[in-house]
C-alpha cells in the first residue's frame, strides 16, 4: 500500500468517525438540559482517566487506556446507543456492535484496523487492567452527571436501585476506590428521595463481586 491511498484511508476513517458526535446518549450533560453523545462522553472518560489513574487497581498503559475509551463507542454510529437499562435493546447489542465494527474498523489500513479492533475487543471482554479500569470510567461517569442533574435521566427512565447496582457489579474491578467513592457521593444521597426507588428489600451498597463475570 503507498502512502497516498494509507491516508486516503485514514482520512476516510476520520470523516466516518465525525458521526459519533451525532450519537445522543440518554444521560444529560451538567445544565440538565442537553443529552451529552457519544464523542462529548469519550473526550470526557479520556480526560478522567489521565487525572484518575493513580486509582486504578493495577498499573496501567493510560495511552492505551485512552484510546480504548476514544473509540469504544465508535460502533454505535451503526448500532445507535443502547441505554443500560433497557432489556429489549441489550438483547441484540452485541450482534449490532460487532456487525459495526468489522465494517467502521476495516475502513482504516489492514494494520491499524487491527489494532483499534483488538483493543475494542479488549475492551468488550473487560479482562486487562486497561479494560477494567476503561468500565470503571464508563460507568462512573453517567452516575456523576446524573448526581449532577438532580437524576433527570433515572427518574426520566424510572431506573430502581436494584438496576443500578447490578449495572455496577463489576465496576469496582477496575477501580474500588471510584466505586466507593461513585456509590457514596452520586447514588446513595438520591435513595428514597422520588429520583432512585428502592423496591429491592435486599439491596447492599456491599464492595462489588470482583469474581462475578458479565453475563
Amino acid at each position: 500500500m503507498g502512502k497516498e491511498e494509507r491516508l486516503q484511508q485514514q482520512f476516510a476513517f476520520c470523516r466516518e468517525i465525525d458521526k459519533e458526535k451525532r450519537i445522543k446518549r440518554q444521560t444529560y450533560q451538567s445544565d440538565a438540559k442537553t443529552r451529552e453523545n457519544d464523542a462529548e462522553h469519550a473526550w470526557h472518560m479520556a480526560v478522567m482517566a489521565i487525572l484518575l489513574e493513580e486509582y486504578s487497581e493495577e498499573k496501567i498503559d493510560l495511552l492505551k487506556t485512552v484510546t480504548m475509551l476514544l473509540i469504544h463507542d465508535l460502533v454505535e454510529i451503526d448500532a445507535g446507543d443502547t441505554y443500560a437499562y433497557d432489556p429489549e435493546a441489550k438483547k441484540t447489542q452485541k450482534e449490532r456492535e460487532k456487525k459495526a465494527a468489522d465494517r467502521i474498523f476495516s475502513l482504516l489500513p489492514p494494520d491499524q484496523g487491527e489494532r483499534f479492533r483488538a483493543i475494542w475487543e479488549e475492551f468488550e471482554a473487560w479482562e486487562s487492567p486497561e479494560a477494567c479500569f476503561a468500565h470503571t470510567l464508563d460507568n462512573v461517569q453517567p452516575a456523576m452527571l446524573n448526581d449532577t442533574t438532580k437524576g433527570i435521566s433515572w427518574k426520566e427512565h424510572g431506573v430502581r436501585l436494584e438496576q443500578i447496582l447490578e449495572r455496577n457489579r463489576r465496576t469496582g474491578e477496575g477501580s474500588e476506590i471510584l466505586w466507593k467513592y461513585a456509590r457514596e457521593h452520586f447514588i446513595e444521597p438520591h435513595v428514597g428521595k422520588a429520583i432512585i426507588p428502592e423496591n429491592c428489600a435486599k439491596v447492599s451498597f456491599g464492595e462489588s463481586d470482583k469474581h462475578s463475570k458479565e453475563s
